[in-house]
């Protein structure tokens, strides 16, 4: 049985390898039957990506645009160092870090106001916070396996955003995206060590980001309790 699982999973690796190189050449012929191909696969998790790495998420669709613009100009220089797919989120990555530092230079001021707007919201909703102690009680397991609830989900995601950005891209393509230590060590171009040492970290400030929600919820049911 393990032995057929496994020359299971090889042919579909050998499959998807055959149809990305199948892929990689048509592109590369220019053919826009191709490109719409590419755009259709992989538009929504590369959007994801990016929207989860700026500061303004709302900046995520033109910067997703950009992507395929430069994947389009610069297809023919790929020679397959690094699987299609690590390459594009590569590319994703390094056009959503040119938009962070194009907000840290230009969007501060314009935001100050709009966040101390926000985080007074945030403060007079935090009574209704359900606890995510339970939620987040394995420490060895992804917050985004525990977080079935659309509620509990959008605070880890808003949680998330908090996390430095270093620790928040390698917690997103694992945990998110799925990819293994090694693919992550090649897209970021990190060692495998760092990539680790980056998850562990990002986790870790993810928990420590949402503990205090559960903290404070907990608090407050006590207090209407006694009351």
């Amino acid at each position: 049985m393990q032995a057929g699982s496994a020359m299971g999973n090889l042919a579909s690796a050998v499959d998807v390898t055959s149809a990305e190189a199948a892929l990689v050449v048509e592109l590369q012929a220019g053919s826009e039957q191709a490109f719409a191909q590419l755009i259709a696969q992989y538009h929504q998790p590369l959007y994801s990506l990016i929207a989860r790495s700026l500061q303004d998420p709302a900046d995520a669709s033109d910067i997703t645009q950009e992507v395929f613009i430069k994947v389009f100009r610069n297809i023919r220089s790929f020679h397959g160092e690094a699987s299609l797919r690590t390459w594009l989120y590569r590319i994703a990555l390094h056009e959503a870090s040119n938009q962070r530092r194009w907000w840290s230079r230009h969007k501060r001021q314009e935001i100050a106001m709009e966040a101390s707007y926000h985080a007074h919201c945030d403060a007079d909703a935090e009574g209704e916070s359900q606890s995510l102690g339970s939620t987040l009680a394995d420490g060895g397991s992804s917050p985004f396996e525990q977080a079935s609830q659309h509620e509990v989900r959008a605070r880890v995601e808003a949680a998330l955003r908090e996390v430095p950005e270093a620790f928040r891209t390698v917690v997103v393509l694992r945990e998110i995206e799925g990819f293994t230590y090694e693919e992550i060590a090649d897209i970021l171009q990190v060692n495998l060590g760092t990539v680790k040492s980056r998850l562990t970290r990002g986790r870790a400030a993810l928990r420590l980001l949402l503990a205090p929600k559960s903290r404070i919820a907990a608090c407050t049911h006590t207090a209407e309790v006694s009351q």
